[in-house]
């Protein structure tokens, strides 16, 4: 069906007649022949153009506000992370013990009556004895030395637990512990200047006293916020030890430390 008036330059039997035994290869007549589907193309592409332009910056506003809540819990959130498990293949070296001392010691016999030629070894003055201990030998060493141990002392290892019936805690709990992480960590210029942002996880040990000790990177992310999470660890005061039926023993405990950009 034929939309345009004979008036019009690009009704097809208008060109088909104007273009009679002309060249069609080039020239006018391509360019009328076609000029309905550049219409169309180029509408397309102008409606296209408008609709990006239009849902993109929504897009783009609707993703922001969804990562910087998401930035917002991580940084309230800190969560105990499962203790790595603990390497018993390999057995601790045995504790180095010193050899004993050694207590000085003079020879003594008791007296026999023999011929003057016969005598080897004159026996030891009443001043000898009183200032060494007497024995069978002669013998270099102290003479301080009163009683020396024949066992020798065995130094047992203090143990490390990873879960015990009463875990360490915080001076004040967990709400004081989020306080003094947040007080404390200085957010590093390079992380900064590079866009770093992350969770650090640390692992350090309680002991019996309470006191933070033994603290290493579990997970970092580099830019210096593994030293900084260190640092603070390691400057934190002493908690509250852990429990095991009753008596305080020294617990390993997991943190992560967050740093986000704001």
């Amino acid at each position: 069906m034929n939309i345009h008036g004979w008036n019009d330059a690009v009704n097809p039997e208008r060109v088909e007649l104007v273009f009679a035994n002309r060249n069609k290869e080039y020239g006018a007549y391509p360019l009328r022949k076609k000029y309905e589907k550049r219409v169309l193309m180029a509408f397309i592409v102008t409606l296209s153009a408008i609709l990006l332009a239009v849902i993109v910056p929504k897009l783009i506003s609707l993703l922001n506000s969804v990562v910087s809540s998401d930035n917002a819990a991580m940084t309230e959130a800190i969560t105990l992370a499962e203790p790595p498990p603990i390497d018993k293949t390999t057995p601790p070296p045995p504790p180095v013990i010193p050899p004993p001392p050694v207590q000085q010691t003079i020879k003594f016999t008791p007296p026999k009556v023999v011929k003057d030629e016969e005598v080897q070894e004159p026996p030891p003055t009443q001043e000898e004895v009183k200032e060494v201990q007497v024995s069978t030998v002669n013998q270099e060493g102290s003479k301080d030395i009163i009683d020396v141990p024949t066992d020798p002392v065995v130094v047992e290892e203090e143990k490390v637990f990873t879960v015990v019936e009463e875990m360490p805690s915080f001076p004040g709990g967990e709400e004081q512990l989020f306080k003094y992480l947040r007080n404390n960590i200085k957010f590093p210029a390079v992380a900064r200047e590079n866009g770093i942002q992350g969770r650090v996880f640390v692992t350090f040990v309680v002991d019996k006293d309470g006191k933070v000790k033994d603290a290493k990177i579990l997970r970092g992310i580099g830019g210096g916020c593994d030293e900084e999470a260190l640092r603070v660890i390691r400057n934190m005061p002493d908690w509250k030890a852990g429990k095991q039926n009753g008596r305080a023993v020294s617990v390993q405990y997991n943190l992560p430390v967050n740093f986000t950009l704001k």
